[in-house]
Order: C-alpha cells, then structure tokens, then sequence
C-alpha cells in the first residue's frame, strides 16, 4: 500500500508519519519510508542523529542511474536523457518491488533498525544553498515520482512518503500516487485549511483522503475538527509523552507508546489495508499517463527534443502481474 502524509508546516505530519512506519514495523511487515519534504526531518524521526541522517544518499543526485536503471529495454523510451519525472512504465521497462534488491536501492536505500525491526530509507536530499535562484525544490522530487511510477507494491507491503508541506505536493502529480492519503491537521482555522486546498483539488482524481486529527486536547477541539471535516476525520492523536521524548533525542521502546496512541496507528493500517481492495490499477496507469502529457507539452519536449508523447505504452497496466524486465 502505498500512502502519503501531508499537512501545514507545523502540523505534525513527519511526526506522525514516523510513528506509523514504527508500528508497522512492529508487525515486521516490509516498510519502505521515503522523506519528500522539502525540510528533512523523517530520518531524524526515525532515529537516526544528525551525521547519519547527513550521510543519507540523495535520491536527485542519483537521478541518471535511476533512470538508466527503470528505463530498461523499453524501445518507446530512446535513452535515459529523455525521461523525465512523469515518464511511465511500458513493455521492457524495469520495475521496482518493495522487498527487491536492485541497483536503485544500492545506490539510494539504507536500512534503518528499529525497535521491531529495520526498514528501508529513501530521501530526496535538501534543499541547498546552491539551489536557491536556480533550481525548484520539485525537480528533486521527481526522482521520487519516477521510482512510483514504476514501483509494484503487494498487499501487507508499505510505502510510507512524507510529502512536502500545504498544497506545494500538487505541483506534480505525485498526488495521485497513493492508496490512501492521510492529511495531518490540526484543530485550527489554518489546520484545517490545508484539507479544503487538498479536497478541493484532489476532487477530480478520485484521491482517497483521511484527515488525522493531531495535537487534539479535548472534546472542544474533536467536535471543531468534525463541524469542518465532517467524515473525512478518521483518528486523532493527542499529547504523548514517548512524542516528547522522541523529539528530545530520547525515545523510549516503541511498545511504551501511549495505548490510544497505538491504537490510533492501528486505525491509520487498518484504512490503509482497506484502500487495497478499492485499488484501481487501470485509473492509476490512466493518470499516471495524464501527467505525463501535461509535462511533456508544457516543458519535457522542448526540454529533451523528443516527442514524449510517444513514450506512452497503450496496452500497459501497472500491476503485481506485471513481469519486471532484468
């Protein structure tokens, strides 16, 4: 299953997200987590200090590799330079699977071990002094767009991504990548206005959305955050002593989280498990190709000098039958 957290700078969301890639991994089910905030701060949710999340791979310094490696022998795709972040998957291309080993996770994976087992980390990389002026935050990004577009997830696997900060996760269509998506707010005005910008935008694209209510201290603020999501609210967290130790750099064993805590992660899996059995395979490639083509009129072709439209692969669905290419 794939899932997204997303939410106001502040809410909570990478929080959160950590948490549930920690319960999941207490279930010892394979969990992929992939930090796409602009301020990266999963890996330090997750554990790691300072120097080992500074040591992480970038997945956009990685980006020719990646390509090379995901365009395979698909003949639509003439070589790697003229892939861009939306380009699909086709006949010959190479696919990713959670549990694989390949060359992309070589290169951009590392294990991170947790109290009930490791997982897998992926990062986009930061924001750099270098970059301001001359480079969108997206074009990092994108590397991780391109690894979704071509990835192949099972039921009781995890892809667990913590999305960049308030509507900026709809300059691409990465937004439509996901089983279920969980959107953290807060019991505020600004809390909430995040999750209108999303509802109203995702709308059209058939974008299962769950909001995770958090820093909810009382029934004053449930029933403020029921009046403006209304069904949409699926759980919320409120204060936790094993949070507040976490984020002063001294976590206690994950199994002496708070119990309505951990059974509101329970909940977050047991959406997840259910956005599964509503996957709809044939809409996620159509989409899939809907950005694409979007991308490729208004830059990729002038970019690359291709016709990127001609990279699209009508007969092809992305699905767990799909034969990977080796």
């Amino acid at each position: 299953m794939k899932t997204a957290f997303v939410g106001k700078g502040g809410s909570g969301k990478t929080t959160l997200s950590s948490l549930f890639v920690r319960h999941l991994a207490t279930l010892g089910v394979p969990v992929m987590a992939i930090d796409a905030d602009i301020n990266q701060h999963l890996g330090a949710a997750l554990g790691l200090d300072d120097a080992e999340a500074a040591a992480l791979p970038a997945m956009g310094d990685r980006l020719p590799l990646i390509k090379d490696y995901l365009r395979g022998t698909n003949p639509r795709i003439t070589s790697a330079e003229t892939m861009i972040k939306t380009t699909p998957p086709g006949e010959g291309s190479r696919l990713l699977r959670v549990t694989e080993d390949n060359p992309v996770y070589d290169a951009c994976a590392r294990p991170v071990e947790l109290d009930g087992g490791a997982v897998r980390l992926m990062v986009t990389g930061p924001f750099t002094d270098a970059d301001l002026g001359v480079a969108c935050y997206h074009s990092k990004t994108g590397a991780v767009e391109l690894c979704l577009n071509h990835l192949v997830d099972g039921r009781d696997e995890y892809v667990v991504v913590d999305m960049t900060a308030g509507s900026d996760s709809f300059a691409s269509g990465m937004f439509t990548r996901f089983d279920i998506t969980f959107l953290v707010a807060e019991p505020t005005r600004k809390g909430v206005s995040v999750y209108r910008q999303y509802k109203e935008y995702a709308r059209d694209y058939g974008v299962e959305l769950k909001v995770v209510g958090n820093k909810v201290q009382g029934q004053d603020d449930l029933d403020f955050l029921r009046a403006e999501v209304g069904d949409d609210l699926l759980v919320t967290f409120g204060h936790s002593d094993w949070v507040r130790a976490m984020e002063k750099g001294r976590p206690p064993r994950f199994d002496s989280l708070e119990d309505t805590n951990r059974r509101a992660l329970n909940l977050l899996r047991t959406a997840a498990d259910s956005a599964y059995e509503r996957r709809d395979r044939e809409r996620y490639t159509r989409q899939m190709v809907h950005f694409h083509l979007k991308n490729a009129q208004s830059w990729g072709n002038e970019r690359t000098g291709a016709d990127l439209a001609a990279q699209v692969d009508p007969g092809f669905v992305l699905g767990e039958s799909v034969t990977v290419s080796v």
